[in-house]
């Protein structure tokens, strides 16, 4: 596994997480857009995991500001300073369901007037055995 620092002229997107997964793509002109340049879809390359990210530089040693150390394997090039990166927030991390083995749930009616309920659900996966 290899390390590329990438540094970006602005700030980072807050988004970004130490585990996400970096992308790189060219960009191509667009006349007459309003933009300059857009990634081109056809060209999108997985670059590798966020493993640190350097917002202020303040840093021992000295890195520079809204940097990104991303660990890459060696069958894939380092994107070049023109390309566009972008980024997928790691699915085994991020998901926002509730791990544990039980559930007790209990519904109350407080109205003096008559109710209907009208649906209850809920997400279940197994998570260990």
């Amino acid at each position: 596994m290899l390390l590329h620092l990438l540094t970006f002229s602005s700030d980072i997107n807050t988004s970004l997480q130490v585990g996400d997964i970096v992308y790189y793509s060219a960009t191509t002109p667009v006349p007459g857009s309003g933009f300059s340049t857009v990634p081109a879809v056809s060209t999108i390359v997985t670059f590798g995991i966020v493993t640190n990210i350097f917002n202020d530089g303040n840093v021992t040693p000295p890195i520079p500001p809204h940097s990104i150390l991303v660990m890459y394997d060696n069958t894939t090039t380092a994107p070049p300073t023109s390309e566009y990166i972008m980024f997928s927030k790691n699915k085994e991390a991020n998901s926002s369901s509730l791990i544990g083995y039980y559930a007790d749930i209990e519904f109350r009616n407080y109205s003096t007037d008559r109710i209907e309920l009208f649906s209850v659900g809920s997400e279940v996966s197994e998570n260990s055995k």
